[in-house]
This record gives C-alpha cells, sequence and structure tokens, in this order.
C-alpha cells in the first residue's frame, strides 16, 4: 500500500525525496524554519497536492542552506524568493526571503503534512500568507485563483479565521460560498 510520501514522490516524479532531504539538511544545520503556502494549508485542512514547498528560514540561516544545496539543487535568486530545484524531483522549493515572513517561524509547531513531520507555520500566518499571495498583482492570475482558493479551504474548515480576512476578501468568498 502507498502513504502519503511514497504517493507525492510518485506524483512529483521524484527519483529522490528532496522535501525529506531540505528537512533533514535543516535540522542537522540547526536552521530555524517553518513551511507556508499549499503544504502549510494541508497541515490543518483535507490535502490537495501541491509541487511547491514554499518555506522561510531564519535570515542567518538562509547561506548556510544554500552553501549546503549548492551541490544537489540549482539555485534561481528572485526578487522575493530563492527557488532550489533537483533534476530527481518535479518537487520546487521555494525559499521566501520576504522579511514580513520571519515572524511566522517563532509561532511555527511540527505538523506531520502528507507523511513528512515538518515545522508548519500557525494556521493563522498560513492565512495571511495566502492573503499576502493573493493581494499581489504581480503574481500570475492562475497562481493568485489557488491562493484564493487555500484561502476559502481555510475558511469552510475553520470559519472563525474569515474576521482576520481583509473586507474585499471576504466580500468575493461570500459571493462564492
Amino acid at each position: 500500500m502507498m502513504n502519503q510520501k511514497s504517493f507525492l514522490n510518485c506524483v512529483s516524479h521524484g527519483e529522490e525525496d528532496v522535501i525529506q532531504e531540505i528537512i533533514d539538511l535543516m535540522e542537522q544545520k540547526n536552521i530555524e524554519y517553518c513551511v507556508i503556502g499549499g503544504l502549510a494549508v494541508n497541515a490543518y485542512v483535507e490535502p490537495v497536492i501541491s509541487l511547491d514547498l514554499d518555506v522561510v528560514v531564519i535570515v542567518d540561516g538562509i547561506d548556510k542552506l544554500i552553501e549546503s544545496t549548492r551541490d544537489k539543487f540549482t539555485i534561481e535568486k528572485f526578487p522575493h524568493s530563492i527557488n532550489l530545484g533537483s533534476k530527481n524531483s518535479d518537487i520546487r522549493i521555494q525559499i521566501q526571503i520576504d522579511e514580513r515572513y520571519q515572524d511566522f517561524i517563532k509561532r511555527a509547531s511540527i505538523k506531520n503534512v502528507m507523511g513528512y513531520k515538518m515545522m508548519v507555520a500557525s494556521l493563522e500566518d498560513v492565512l495571511i500568507g495566502k492573503v499576502w499571495a493573493y493581494s499581489d498583482e504581480q503574481r500570475r492570475g492562475s497562481k493568485r485563483q489557488k491562493d484564493l482558493a487555500d484561502i476559502i479551504r481555510i475558511i469552510e474548515s475553520f470559519p472563525e479565521m474569515k474576521s482576520k480576512l481583509p473586507e474585499p476578501i471576504i466580500e468575493i468568498i461570500n459571493s462564492i460560498l
């Protein structure tokens, strides 16, 4: 029988378990982090498949992590993220370097996500991050729609979180639900 971790690696054409490798590396190097984005949403609501591992890494650990992955992953730097890729998996590891996310790390806790034990941002922080992503008009429309869907998934499971949303997003959600 296939478990969640095996399923995710199968879907991502993973010849190697790059998610576990990154988690293990951050733990071995004592790099504080937390997962945000779609996989973090999966920690709180019924999971959907995501090939992105969005991570916030403590500022003074970013260079240590990049240096430790240089031989194993391709590294691309963007204005708000550093992306790690592997020829052995379709999983995209996106290290968020926007400073707004740094406080998420101290409120994170260990969760089981798709068979992985990892530090995950709090539910409220995951929701805030999704609101920031949805509100970023520079993002592709399809990405913003996925962010909105993730916000709705959270609100359906935790209706009390709706009060944390900006009014324009509440209006959109009210027109859908």
